[in-house]
């Protein structure tokens, strides 16, 4: 989630200064332990924001608090990221690159490394799982349904490290990519 667009949607609600901007960002989100964002990450997105024209600040009467409201051109903003999918960075994940890293080097056992993953899994869904269940249906499913996402990333992570392992003789027996080498530097020049 872009934390640009969702300041975007919160100042489309109502004016906000800063401060009300990152509680209001912990509150849909339901709380840091989902989305960590830290106050000066609002002030400074918020700056880029009005650069950008689309959020400017507002008289309020308080000159220690800056209000901001979104702009036309913010609203359009806005409707064009609802407008659009989110792209999920499956492919870049760390976990993978360090399976791959450890066959390519051999410096550590590919097996050891996915039982070592499995655990950490399963503790983060024990965890997950554990929170979910100490919210409220009636009051909170907006989080119910972050963790509840969440825990089904956890489970088709689980069942991918099952998948690997079960192929992971294949993967041993085959080469690994080799880099393309390229030439550095200017093409040499032609001489006649």
């Amino acid at each position: 989630m872009s934390v640009r667009n969702a300041i975007l949607g919160l100042l489309a609600q109502k004016s906000r200064h800063g401060y009300e901007l990152y509680t209001a960002f912990e509150a849909v989100v339901g709380g840091d332990t989902n989305w960590a964002l830290k106050p000066a990450q609002v002030y400074s997105t918020l700056n880029r924001l009005e650069e950008a024209g689309l959020v400017r600040q507002q008289p309020n009467g308080d000159a220690e608090k800056n209000v901001y409201g979104i702009t036309k051109a913010g609203l359009a903003a806005l409707h064009d990221w609802f407008a659009r999918g989110v792209p999920q960075e499956h492919q870049r994940d760390e976990f993978f690159v360090k399976l791959m890293v450890a066959l390519a080097s051999g410096e550590a056992d590919p097996g050891r490394l996915l039982q070592t993953q499995r655990a950490a899994l399963y503790q983060e869904l024990h965890a997950a799982t554990a929170l979910r269940d100490r919210y409220d249906p009636r009051r909170e499913m907006a989080q119910i349904l972050l963790l509840d996402k969440a825990i089904m990333h956890l489970e088709a992570d689980l069942r991918w490290l099952d998948i690997t392992e079960s192929r992971l003789e294949d993967v041993k027996g085959q080469p690994l990519r080799e880099p393309e080498l390229r030439r550095r530097g200017r093409p040499k020049k032609k001489t006649d």
